[in-house]
């Protein structure tokens, strides 16, 4: 395709000219002009320049000025015919390619081509204007405005052209020749707006209702702005439950819960204080009870205890550290001694590489030998002084801390004097390692230390023996407290038992007194039950000797019965002891209104299913059981016969009052 600029714009890139006129060619050959509709001849140049005109082409191959040379024409161009001979065109809408091309660098121009659809046909603006404007891009923008759409165009042709852009989810359309775009992701609309500024062409007419310039901008739209907003809130939250999970891994754990001081929790306490392995958890415990303040008269004596079997760990403990001292002295020995192994092997070393640098041995090595030699020597003598000043600094530490314990010690001028003869016999013995007069001054300083050991060593003894001691009085004194505080100890669980004791022998002499009473009351209503018998009999036998009436043996025997049933209530009224508790009393007023309520009387199942919606601990013993206790409020009946016989219970109260 030819720029508008003429002449000018091709003669300064005349090498992209044969790209330009390919694709106008191809543009202007794949149109299909019908000569029925166009009232112009196919051969008249100027129709052809003002159809160009009208599309925003530069016509091309018109008679008149040539506009460039034949040697820069591309070959195979006939301008009579305005078509390219041996030159296919490529369409962009073929699958693989895509409809827009990849971006190019910043520093290629981008050359947009025409673009065919079945329905209409895109043609590329003057690529000297300036690009199309564009607001800024909204957040989460997935829509676009497109305007300068062609008065016949449909939402088919707008999906047929925009759908190679992406998936397409919404087309709002308006009789204005705009519409919105809406596609399914956010990099779909840079691809529309690719297409801003083509010129769109339906078919093959060249009516202006058919055709117009394309403006693709972005649009703000509310879905859009929500999905991005719901997006962001998604991250945000993503983030901060990122944030609180690395808060968590890095927060140190909490300390264990500390219970509350009790008796029992201190008896356990004082277990794990004994026990070595669990001290450090029980000493906790100890101290936030004691900064609590649960210390008083009454605890005094078991914190008291506590602390000293506290107290009692401190000797433990610095056996522990004499232990890992011990060790730690051990391993230092060790290493001195390891080292000494390994600087003596140096020396022999040294010494090896000494005698192969003499002139008996030396004359029969080559150039190359005799010079490794040499660097092997000097580097095993750096490694054997390294060797040297590093078992030299251990000793002198040795010898500062002998020093330094010995200044508590009387024999402190010998000492400094052996410890400098010592000092200098060993700084005499490793700088002449090799020579007999050094080795006696080692062995003089090695004995020399010997003797120091030895003296330090009865000193230690000493210290020793008075540690002892003192352990044992310690000792003694514990074990004396210890006895003392467990005889108080069980003095107190003694007192408490004598006092529980006391109160069971309490309550088992009154349920003995309660029993005589029962069995007293149990042999009266057996002999009055004889008597009564015995008068009945007595009765039933005059009835029959002195032949009284029927009515007279009922009377009588309705007058036994009297006896018996006021004998029984005199009994009852004995055993009654009144009421027990303020519920009882509360018990019988809300029974008393329920039975008079239904003067026909109610079974135990229906007062215990009433009476358990006020309260659901009580049981339907315990109602019947307060029933028979006051026979003169409530009274039991058998109602139906056989199978359907009942028992009920009525209030009888106001009976009694009005007999009496």
């Amino acid at each position: 395709m030819v720029d508008a600029g003429g002449a000018e714009s091709i003669a300064r890139c005349p090498q992209e000219l044969p790209q330009m006129m390919a694709a106008a060619a191809d543009g202007l050959g794949s149109i299909a002009i019908d000569t029925t509709q166009l009232n112009m001849s196919v051969t008249d140049p100027t129709a052809w320049a003002t159809a160009m005109n009208n599309l925003g082409m530069v016509p091309v191959g018109l008679p008149g000025q040539q506009l460039v040379s034949d040697s820069i024409c591309v070959p195979g161009f006939d301008p009579g015919l305005n078509m390219m001979t041996g030159i296919t065109s490529i369409n962009p809408m073929i699958p693989g390619l895509g409809l827009v091309p990849p971006p190019p660098p910043a520093e290629v121009t981008v050359v947009k081509e025409i673009i065919h659809c079945k329905s209409c046909t895109l043609f590329p603006q003057n690529p000297n204007l300036p690009p199309p404007s564009t607001r800024e891009r909204p957040p989460g923008c997935k829509t676009v405005f497109v305007g300068g759409l062609p008065e016949n165009a449909t939402e088919e042709i707008i999906q047929e052209v925009f759908e190679q852009c992406g998936d397409i989810t919404a087309i709002r359309k308006s009789k204005k020749n705009f519409c919105h775009i809406r596609f399914a992701e956010e990099f779909m609309v840079d691809k529309a707006i690719y297409l801003s500024g083509y010129r769109m062409r339906l078919g093959s007419s060249t009516d202006k209702k058919d055709s117009g310039r394309l403006h693709v901008d972005f649009a703000q739209a509310r879905d859009d702005f929500y999905e991005w907003e719901c997006k962001q809130r998604m991250r945000a939250r993503e983030e901060r439950h990122r944030r609180k999970l690395e808060e968590d891994r890095l927060r140190p754990p909490s300390p264990p819960a500390i219970m509350h001081y009790s008796e029992h929790e201190a008896a356990l306490l004082a277990e794990k204080l004994k026990d070595d392995s669990k001290f450090s958890e029980a000493i906790t415990v100890l101290l936030s009870w004691i900064e609590r303040g649960e210390v008083n008269r009454r605890s005094a004596n078991q914190f008291y205890s506590m602390v000293q079997s506290a107290n009692s760990h401190v000797r433990r403990l610095m056996n522990e550290k004499a232990t890992h001292e011990q060790e730690m002295e051990e391993a230092k020995e060790n290493f001195k001694n390891a080292l000494t192994g390994i600087l003596t092997q140096f020396e022999q070393i040294v010494a090896v590489f000494n005698a192969s640098t003499r002139q008996k041995a030396w004359d029969h090595f080559s150039k190359a030998q005799r010079k490794n030699i040499d660097i092997w020597r000097k580097h095993s003598e750096e490694l054997r002084n390294a060797q040297s000043e590093q078992l030299m600094g251990i000793r002198r530490e040795e010898e500062m801390e002998m020093s330094d314990d010995e200044n508590c010690d009387s024999p402190t001028k010998k000492m400094r004097v052996d410890e400098s003869a010592k000092q200098e016999g060993n700084s005499l013995g490793w700088t002449l390692s090799v020579c007999p007069s050094a080795l006696a001054a080692q062995a003089y300083a090695l004995k020399e230390e010997n003797d120091s050991l030895r003296w330090q060593l009865d000193a230690y003894r000493n210290e020793v023996e008075l540690l002892k001691q003192e352990k044992e009085q310690l000792f003694r004194t514990e074990e004396s407290l210890t006895k003392d505080q467990q005889l108080q100890f069980l003095q107190q669980t003694m007192q408490g038992m004598q006092q529980q004791l006391l109160t069971i022998q309490e309550e088992l002499n009154n349920k003995k007194s309660e029993l005589e009473q029962a069995k007293e009351e149990q042999s009266h209503t057996q002999a009055l039950l004889k008597v009564l018998q015995e008068q009945l009999k007595g009765t039933k036998d005059l009835v029959e000797t002195n032949g009284h009436s029927h009515e007279d043996a009922n009377e009588i025997n309705v007058l036994t019965v009297a006896l018996v049933n006021q004998d029984r209530e005199n009994n009852t009224e004995k055993r009654s002891q009144g009421l027990k508790s303020e519920k009882e009393a509360l018990l019988i007023g809300i029974i008393s209104t329920f039975l008079h309520v239904h003067p026909f009387g109610a079974n135990i199942e229906y007062l215990w299913s009433y009476m358990q919606q006020l309260d659901s601990k009580i049981s339907a013993n315990e109602i019947e059981m307060l029933l028979m206790r006051l026979p003169r409020m409530f009274k039991q009946e058998f109602t139906g016969v056989g199978a359907t016989l009942e028992k009920r219970w009525k209030l009888c109260a106001f009976e009694g009052i009005k007999t009496t």
